[in-house]
């Protein structure tokens, strides 16, 4: 991600107006605009962080994107994890190098690439999706940023579920769960989770935080689970001109943090009164429309792998993930 530009780089271009706009470099490609254009040769060869000009005259900054950059602007079959929640995510788990991380579901990609580098060459990271499309979308923009799939990273279609319970015991250090139901995994997680591990899960609404919570208290085999979410303020400072800004970046998600005891070990719990009534009419409600998120039509998800799969061979990756 350093040194000179060089074909196949993704290089993110600002204006005057602080307009983005992210191109993949190709020795003969030109990047259009209303107002005139940039060949690619103009800037293959430069250092990163320099400025060049357009046909008009409209000068550009041009940088490699970084991970937060490139997350930002690439195609989604499903909504993303943002990076203030990824972060959040990588330090709530204390995920570092040669950790073994399963996560489910994989969306369009975003975590996992936090997760990828965060374990390092050494570690490994297993994704677990439901839906086909969605994992095609993934593994394209995991092999966009990489410019091939790491050889650390699985990526299953499938029930997590039915995933964890054929694997081994203590397969992981790790469980990262993005999904509507999280509760229901918690046995699964339970056994394929390593003594002292930790599970973080990333929910959407207080009804899904509070049955996931209880799950995880009901298992007994984990300490008692922690709730937060991460509110982002951006500020405006000019001078002596120094106020918050008018529009932040606010509820996203719950993160519910808890770690896996040792076998056989009950930690002192704090005395509970408030009854805990779930009905399986519940689940009906937690649907992605249901909590916000946009669903995305089959013609759109035709569209977004299709440009993430161009995102992908503009890098030189093939279609079964590897480099050219």
């Amino acid at each position: 991600m350093t040194g000179v530009f060089a074909p196949g780089d993704r290089v993110q271009l600002t204006g005057h107006k602080g307009r983005r706009n992210t191109i993949t470099l190709a020795p003969d490609g030109v990047f259009h605009t209303h107002r005139g254009t940039l060949p690619h040769a103009a800037l293959i060869g430069l250092p990163d962080g320099s400025v060049v000009e357009g046909s008009d005259g409209t000068r550009y900054l041009a940088l490699k994107p970084l991970l937060t950059d490139y997350v930002m602007s690439m195609p989604r079959g499903a909504a993303i994890v943002y990076p203030k929640d990824a972060g959040q995510i990588l330090q709530a788990a204390d995920v570092s190098l040669g950790q073994r991380v399963v996560e489910a579901g994989v969306g369009s990609g975003a975590l996992t690439l936090w997760l990828l580098r965060a374990v390092g060459p050494a570690g490994s990271v297993h994704s677990v999706e439901r839906r086909q499309e969605f994992a095609d979308v993934a593994a394209d923009n995991v092999a966009g940023f990489f410019g091939a799939r790491p050889e650390r990273w699985s990526l299953t279609v499938g029930d997590l579920a039915e995933v964890l319970d054929a694997g081994r015991p203590g397969a992981y250090d790790r469980v990262v769960l993005d999904m509507l139901a999280p509760w229901e995994t918690v046995p699964a997680v339970t056994r394929a989770l390593e003594p002292g591990g930790v599970v973080v899960a990333y929910i959407a609404t207080v009804p899904q935080v509070s049955r996931t919570v209880e799950a995880l208290r009901d298992a007994d085999v984990f300490t008692e689970p922690l709730t937060t979410e991460t509110l982002i303020r951006g500020w405006h400072v000019d001078g002596l001109a120094v106020r918050p800004d008018h529009r932040m970046v606010a509820h996203t998600g719950f993160l519910v943090t808890a770690r896996r005891l040792a076998d056989g070990v009950v930690a002192p719990r704090t005395s509970r009164r408030a009854p805990k009534e779930f009905s399986d009419e519940d689940v009906e409600l937690w649907t992605p429309g249901a909590v916000g998120d946009r669903e995305q039509s089959p013609k759109r998800l035709r569209k977004t792998a299709r440009r993430a799969a161009e995102i992908a061979a503009a890098r030189g990756v093939g279609p079964d993930g590897t480099g050219a």
